[in-house]
């Protein structure tokens, strides 16, 4: 499952996905701050992003700053979904002082004062145990490697 909120981006990977004939890869256009529910006859039919895992890994890449400061989330509630959709979480930190995070700032205020990488790790312990901790060469972006406590 490749899951974005950009219907460019998810038509892009599903063009990508038949070309290379990839069987195991499911391009979905899904805002994950309002997730589709469960459709169909007696709501069977198509399940909701939730019952469709666990997933044995889940890879977030830039997906952290657009849920805590673009969507409002709280790390501590970004850890707890996280932790019942996966065991296993590749997690992209992209802190403040990246020009993404920079630009989602510059229409609102900053009031994300545990936004930081120590924030990050302190919301988490609690669902996950750090495994391993890489920054992301020529940039200040952090990718974790984390496992469901």
């Amino acid at each position: 499952m490749s899951i974005d909120s950009d219907s460019g981006a998810v038509e892009l990977n599903d063009r990508a996905a038949v070309e290379e004939k990839a069987e195991n890869l499911l391009p979905l256009l899904i805002d994950l701050t309002n997730p589709s529910p469960s459709l169909g006859w007696q709501n069977e039919e198509r399940l909701s992003l939730r019952e469709r895992g666990p997933a044995d890994a889940i890879l977030a890449l830039a997906l952290i700053h657009h849920l805590a400061i673009g969507n409002n989330v709280p790390l501590a509630d970004i850890a707890a979904w996280f932790s019942r959709l996966t065991r296993w979480l590749i997690l992209e930190f992209v802190p403040k002082q990246d020009s993404q995070v920079q630009r989602l700032l510059s229409f609102r205020a900053d009031i994300f004062d545990d936004y930081h990488e120590e924030g990050l790790e302190k919301a988490f312990a609690g669902a996950f145990r750090i495994v391993s901790r890489q920054p992301v060469r020529d940039s200040a972006r952090v990718l974790y490697l984390m496992e469901r406590r």
